[in-house]
């Protein structure tokens, strides 16, 4: 009996076995030069790369070949963004966007950073490029990415300065607080109380997480000085005509048309990022979680583009095991997890940039403190089709001029501004940074990691599977000899030198506090009693933080699906304290105050009151700018904490900021109402009907040949009714903004949910194209396998790459 029963046994495990063969899938077997060693890439039904190597050499060449395979005219396109040499593939209608990167001058920096890396951490650089053109290689002009193919080119080589310069794109979609130094300074003709309003950071939606905010009753004999110095500082801009009076409104103007220069850019590759505002991410202690594991989410928000910004990869080496995304042309993961610890970004906004106004003379010299100095040319050849349809090129010679404090960035009423920005410094090494990240097994490795960053000031999230939980807002801020460098310098004496940067141990962080939960979504986390707190508290928003601090403190134990849910939450603060304000004070129609009454405050694609609740913010906005700054030059304003000011605005109404013409605020949102069913009506017809919040903001995918006569229509993905709100009155979901999502569970990393917006191919033919649109649009983010036994079973190809004898 007993010999029956081992055999049914044996018998049993033999049929397991055979059918767990049967159900692996088929290896298939490519020769590939420059390897070392051979590789093995799963791909699973997302077409997502799962990489295996026995070296970190071939591990990073092999993560260069197959983001070749999938992204490669995304990769090249990036680099000639950031390297100013997009006009000579699209044409001279861009060639305004190629002289703004040349100004910045990135391409020499990276070129520069390389050769200040050290031999071992330009490892993983040299290998993805080596893997990245083993793939061009491969390539001829039929099996050239179809966008080479219309555009008549064919790609250059990759290098390590490439991944650098792609980089800097994110410096300047998360750190462009150059353009708020010079908005302020022309702010200074306002009365006392107005600026008072407008610059100040405070607001009763404050998530800090550090510090406090009673300086009404805390301040001391030294704060009240260093508050006096300071606008005493502010109230000196003027007198020295760094912006003189007669010059306020062009000044704004110029700015408009630098940030229409720069968004048309960044737009055009899914790196715009509206008010400097980009992500949520939180994560919660064990105490506070279903399973008594940490949880780790985070979901940042860029402007869809397609491709995704994000490149879904698993790499794994002896020495190395890490999961996430990525941008194509950078080696490593910039999200994600190793088996030890997760972390999440978003970006924090300080000051990183500062204006000087250099004075020149009429040889061409500029004025230092020790004298005229000849600043430096740099000549620029930029290439630029004169006709689209040809690869025919022609030259244009852009003259770049630097000075001491750095790049002269914008002339206005004959003053010349130069720009210094920490993202010109080429000795900054956030590449060695995310290798270090990879490999980090607990808070002070990641402590350690963070060190070398030096990319835009972003709040580092991090849980380990040891239960601890943290948080640090790391990056480069500079002190200055004198101020804030909230308004220009005037670069003719040494008052806006920088003289360091804040210590790391002085820079915002929390581990495991008393809490049990730590988030970030763009807020002001520090409160002024920080000591950095006007250094760091540029420019924040506040509605998605108050919403997800709710949320997060109502629920006391979360799971991953109820981090899901938050995601995706459409609930607005903003718009819906606006509605509130609205029907207390019965400022519209008794039909608009039925609606907004009844409203529940959620951004969904089908809502009427979300429509009218976020149009008349709008419209009562504009009527504030309007009627305080005149219709020219409130087209062009804009302020640090907008949000929070508005907010304000309704809710404390402040006569001194009613427009003329309006007896109270009622009156005005009166106005507002009129106005907005006007145009409403005009936008969608007089079938209030389709007055629905998803017919007015939709969801969409922009290629950058999708416009294209007769070839575009391939690019083209149909636009979505939008579910959730960006901009000042965003919702936790700001709809077409997310570029991806992000849930971890440290410890059981196979359940980790990691989701981007469309699919991990460039191709328009492949089925990877936009695979993942249903699940990002309907909040369902798919779970992404780490562990090689996850990997292999969820496998749908497995190509074995081998060195090329």
């Amino acid at each position: 009996m007993k010999n029956k029963i081992r055999y049914i046994w044996l018998l049993v495990v033999a049929l397991l076995g055979s059918s767990a063969c049967l159900a692996q899938t088929p290896t298939e077997s490519m020769s590939v030069a420059g390897l070392k060693d051979s590789v093995t890439v799963r791909r699973d039904e997302r077409g997502i790369a799962h990489i295996e190597a026995k070296n970190e050499t071939d591990l990073y060449f092999a993560q260069g070949y197959v983001t070749a395979q999938d992204r490669l005219w995304q990769m090249d396109l990036y680099r000639r963004v950031a390297r100013g040499e997009t006009a000579e593939i699209f044409g001279k209608t861009i060639l305004e966007e190629d002289k703004r990167w040349r100004r910045f001058g990135f391409a020499h920096v990276a070129e520069a950073n390389v050769k200040n890396t050290a031999p071992e951490n330009r490892l993983a650089l040299d290998a993805y490029a080596a893997g990245v053109n083993a793939y061009i290689a491969t390539l001829n002009e039929k099996t050239l990415p179809v966008e080479f193919q219309i555009l008549q080119y064919r790609p250059r080589p990759w290098t390590a300065a490439d991944s650098i310069v792609i980089s800097k794109i994110f410096d300047d979609a998360l750190s462009n607080t150059w353009r708020m130094d010079l908005m302020k300074a022309s702010l200074m003709d306002l009365p006392k109380e107005k600026r008072d309003l407008i610059f100040n950071p405070s607001s009763p939606l404050d998530v800090l997480l550090i510090g406090k905010d009673n300086l009404a009753t805390e301040r001391t004999e030294k704060t009240e000085k260093v508050y006096r110095k300071e606008q005493k500082l502010q109230n000196e801009v003027l007198s020295k005509s760094i912006i003189s009076k007669n010059s306020l409104s062009s000044v704004a103007e110029l700015l408009a048309e630098a940030e229409t220069v720069r968004q048309s850019s960044l737009e055009r590759i899914g790196f715009y990022a509206e008010d400097l505002a980009a992500s949520n991410n939180w994560v919660i202690g064990g105490k506070r979680t279903v399973d008594g594991k940490p949880l780790l989410a985070n979901d940042p928000h860029l402007r869809a583009a397609q491709p995704s910004i994000w490149y879904l990869v698993n790499l794994s080496a002896p020495e190395l095991k890490v999961a996430g995304v990525t941008t194509a042309g950078i080696p490593g993961v910039i999200i994600g997890h190793n088996e030890n610890i997760a972390w999440g970004n978003t970006n924090v906004g300080p000051d990183v940039q500062d204006l000087y106004v250099e004075t020149f003379d009429a040889s061409g010299k500029y004025k230092t403190p020790t004298g005229w100095e000849t600043p430096v040319i740099r000549k620029e050849e930029i290439k630029f089709r004169p006709n689209p349809l040809s690869a025919e090129t022609q030259i244009e010679i852009l003259e770049v001029t630097t000075t001491r404090n750095g790049v002269i960035i914008l002339e206005e009423g004959g003053k010349k501004y130069a720009l210094k920005w920490t993202a010109f410094d080429a000795k900054n090494d956030s590449i060695t940074m995310l290798a270090k990240l990879g490999k980090a097994k607990d808070w002070t490795n990641f402590r350690d990691a963070l060190k070398l960053w030096s990319g835009a000031m972003q709040n580092f999230v991090f849980a380990d599977v040891k239960g601890n939980i943290g948080w640090i807002a790391a990056g480069k801020i500079p002190l200055r000899k004198t101020g804030d460098g909230s308004t220009p310098y005037d670069g003719a004496t040494d008052d806006g030198e920088w003289t360091g940067f804040i210590p790391f141990d002085e820079l915002p962080q929390l581990y495991n506090p008393p809490e049990n939960f730590i988030m970030t979504a763009n807020q002001r986390t520090v409160g002024k009693s920080y000591k950095y707190h006007d250094l760091i508290a540029r420019a924040h928003t506040v509605s998605r933080a108050k919403r997800l601090q709710d949320l997060l403190n109502a629920n006391r134990k979360v799971s991953i699906n109820d981090a899901r849910d938050y995601q995706f939450d459409m609930f607005s603060v903003i718009n819906s304290r606006f509605a509130r304000e609205v029907v207390n004070l019965k400022a519209a129609s008794e039909e608009t105050l039925k609606l907004l009454a009844a409203w529940d405050g959620r951004m969904n694609a089908d809502s009427k009151a979300a429509l009218v609740a976020d149009a008349m913010r709008s419209a009562f906005r504009n009527k504030i700018l309007g009627g305080n700054f005149g219709a020219e030059r409130a087209r062009s304003v804009f302020f640090p904490h907008d949000p929070a000011l508005f907010d304000r605005l309704i809710t404390e109404r402040p006569k001194e900021w009613l427009p003329k013409g309006f007896a109270t605020y009622a009156d005005l949102l009166k106005a507002c109402e009129t106005e907005v069913k006007e145009t409403i009506g005009k936008q969608s017809g007089a079938d209030e009907m389709k007055w629905t919040w998803g017919n007015r903001a939709k969801s969409t995918f922009p290629h950058p040949l999708a416009v294209a006569p007769l070839i575009g229509g391939q690019f083209m993905i149909d636009a979505l009714p939008q579910n959730g709100s960006g901009g000042a009155g965003a919702s936790p979901n700001v709809g077409a903004a997310v570029s991806m999502r992000f849930i971890a569970a440290p410890g059981d990393w196979d359940a980790t949910r990691h989701g981007i917006t469309t699919g991990q191919s460039g191709d328009p033919k492949s089925a990877h194209w936009k695979d993942q649109l249903d699940g990002w649009y309907n909040g369902n983010t798919p779970v992404f396998p780490f562990t090689k036994s996850a990997v292999e079973k969820a496998a749908k190809q497995t190509v074995l790459l081998v060195p090329r004898k």
